[in-house]
């Protein structure tokens, strides 16, 4: 288990540049007793993030009330694309709040309409029927149960199963959280559903063997056969990670799957709208799914998701049998096209390609200074350092969590680490940031670095010439 965050105010080095101002103490005073209020009506599983209580957030920075500043890279957890509290956006927010409705189920209303044809025409054919929701996982849920009604269709109540990949992350919701590769998380459902299969998912890492035949051979390992199947459901790149699979697998696995009537699921609540330096992170394989479930920088501010797909498949159900009581929300509407604009007319796909290539590059420069660092996963303005013990590819996760813990007090913001063992530091800063920020935080990363490795008496090994 990693160490949890002190609440414990302590001097630590002031630090002020044009992107990061500490003032000495932290955690600040008010922080904490923000802290504690929250851990004593909120339940436990709200806690483990880092002591950085946000007070405003604005482009790639994050501020607390006591004269705080960060450089972002969490983004909210892979949420604002478009920056903090984007002026367009908060504009968007403010006017369809003050002068049209806030609500109305799914009655029509024009701010809907507006934006699933919007979506239709960023998504490539067929995939132009758009179901809006609120969160991730409930696109995943809908895709569940898409493909099994398609599978029911196609091939009898046989055709069922759902097979995912291993270490995934697909939400925290009963079905989801089953497609989910992460057994911890499954623990409390008991009686799990024998209709989810997980293969592993080829990481060229922990999953040396990339090959299609290594997929089909742990299916028929397990008793599968694709007669049975009635979707895959895969991330554009493990959630807790960020590498992304072999072009050649990705393309035999959609080919194998539309010849045995397999519905191919493409998760992009993370990957979507940006993130991996193209609009939709499946282009890298060039492929299109049959559904696609995204989310998170969808809006880059309210909570609003989607499930999108060919008419023959999203129409599958009758009227008002897949309805959500918040889908569409008007101002989620309004923030969420006004979010696809910003990213669209400042180019932020192309900014993330681009400084993509500097951050990974950053990273992998790292790794043979300090043999805790086990592998480098990246693609666009997404990326995961796994820290492992030296000499192995066990986790660990006390060491991932100096990282972040020293990178905060440097003015560096990120996330708690996660993914297998809790022991990746995880990278994904919101779009319009900098080239100058991005080598700034890369600096300050390593410093933490090297400070954490002095503090586990291993210090960084040299480079040779």
């Amino acid at each position: 288990m990693a160490k949890e965050f002190s609440l414990e105010s302590r001097t630590v080095p002031a630090v002020e540049t044009k992107y990061r101002r500490i003032t000495g103490e932290f955690p600040p005073p008010e922080s904490v007793e923000i802290i504690q209020k929250l851990a004593k009506y909120e339940p436990r599983a709200m806690a483990g993030q880092p002591p950085v209580v946000w007070d405003r957030a604005q482009g790639f920075q994050v501020y607390d009330k006591s004269g705080n500043q960060w450089i972002d890279w969490s983004s909210g957890v892979v949420v604002t694309n478009a920056g903090h509290s984007h002026p367009k956006v908060v504009e968007a927010i403010v006017k369809q709040a003050t002068t049209g409705i806030l609500h109305n189920y799914c009655f029509p209303q024009e701010r809907r309409a507006e934006l699933v044809e919007k979506l239709a025409g960023l998504l490539p054919d067929p995939l132009k029927k758009v179901f809006l929701l609120t969160t991730g996982s409930e696109t995943i849920e809908c895709a569940i149960k898409l493909c099994r009604t398609h599978g029911v269709k196609v091939g009898g109540r046989a055709k069922h199963l759902i097979v995912s990949f291993e270490k995934s992350f697909h939400g925290r919701t009963m079905g989801s959280q089953q497609a989910g590769g992460t057994p911890a998380l499954k623990e409390w459902i008991v009686n799990l559903d024998k209709g989810f299969i997980q293969v592993p998912f080829p990481d060229g890492y922990r999953t040396p063997d990339v090959t299609f035949d290594h997929f089909m051979r742990c299916l028929s390992e397990a008793g599968v056969d694709a007669s049975n199947i009635a979707g895959v459901v895969m991330e554009t790149f493990p959630g807790a990670t960020a590498g992304l699979a072999p072009v050649d697998f990705v393309q035999k696995l959609r080919q194998w799957c539309t010849s045995h009537k397999i519905l191919y699921v493409a998760d992009e609540v993370q990957a979507g709208f940006g993130r991996t330096g193209k609009m939709w992170g499946f282009e890298h394989y060039g492929v299109v799914p049959d559904l696609v479930g995204f989310g998170k920088g969808i809006s880059g501010s309210l909570p609003l998701s989607a499930l999108a797909g060919p008419a023959h498949i999203m129409d599958l159900h009758p009227p008002g049998s897949m309805s959500s009581t918040h889908t569409g929300n008007p101002v989620c509407c309004a923030a969420t096209m006004a979010s696809i604009d910003v990213i669209v007319e400042e180019k932020l796909v192309e900014n993330a390609a681009r400084l993509g290539k500097i951050l990974i590059e950053g990273l992998r420069a790292l790794k043979p200074r300090f043999d805790y660092i086990g592998a480098v996963d990246g693609v666009g303005l997404v990326a995961a350092v796994n820290i492992v013990k030296p000499g192995t590819k066990d986790p660990d996760s006390e060491m991932a969590w100096e990282i972040v813990r020293r990178s905060i007090e440097k003015g560096l913001l990120m996330f708690t680490p996660v993914g297998f063992g809790g022991a990746a530091v995880k990278i994904c800063p919101p779009l319009v940031i900098t080239e100058e920020a991005l080598r700034e935080g890369l600096a300050v990363l390593e410093e933490a670095m090297v400070e954490a490795a002095a503090a586990a008496h291993a210090q960084p090994q040299e480079v040779l010439a």
